[in-house]
């Protein structure tokens, strides 16, 4: 059976090392496998909606390779913790 990583139950901080990982049919597709680090937090009521607390945060990233911080945020089902 493959591995699947999956997130943290608990939120991440700023400062945090994440790979992005997300399905072949997401749309942004093009960064799975990414590490990043989190550079900014926003939490709004989408853990309130849909009862699951964690889907209330979504992050700012800086891909650790090349500096670049990433156009888009993501929620943090899409990020799992870097593996040492």
């Amino acid at each position: 059976m493959e591995y699947i990583p999956q997130p943290s139950t608990e939120p991440y901080c700023v400062g945090d090392q994440v790979r992005i990982y997300v399905g072949p049919d997401d749309p942004d597709t093009r960064h799975h496998g990414r590490v990043c680090e989190i550079i900014d937090i926003v939490v709004d009521d989408l853990g309130t909606e849909t009862e699951r607390p964690l889907d209330a945060y979504s992050y700012t990233l800086r891909d650790t390779e090349s500096g670049e911080k990433l156009p888009i945020s993501f929620r943090h089902r899409d990020l799992v913790p870097l593996q040492t």
